[in-house]
């Protein structure tokens, strides 16, 4: 989790691609890769603006995945 570059991570399943937003410390979007649609993603951050590190970001997806839909993908 090091670098501007995004990265993948895997949860319950679920693979994302994380990337930090502008530059901007705490500020990330996840693109899920997998499901009915993939590149369904959101946005997540800290507040604080301190870099997140896996464990927050693997409840942010938790949290993203028990609001979808898992026939649409989305968030109905």
């Amino acid at each position: 989790m090091s670098g501007d570059e995004p990265w993948r991570m895997s949860v319950v399943g679920e693979d994302f691609e994380v990337s930090r937003r502008d530059g901007t410390p705490g500020s990330y979007h996840l693109a899920r890769l997998t499901g009915p649609d993939p590149q369904y993603g959101f946005g997540f951050g800290t507040h604080p603006p301190l870099a997140a590190d896996r464990v927050q970001l693997a409840q942010s997806i938790r949290d993203f995945l028990s609001q979808v839909d898992p026939e649409t993908g989305h968030i109905e």
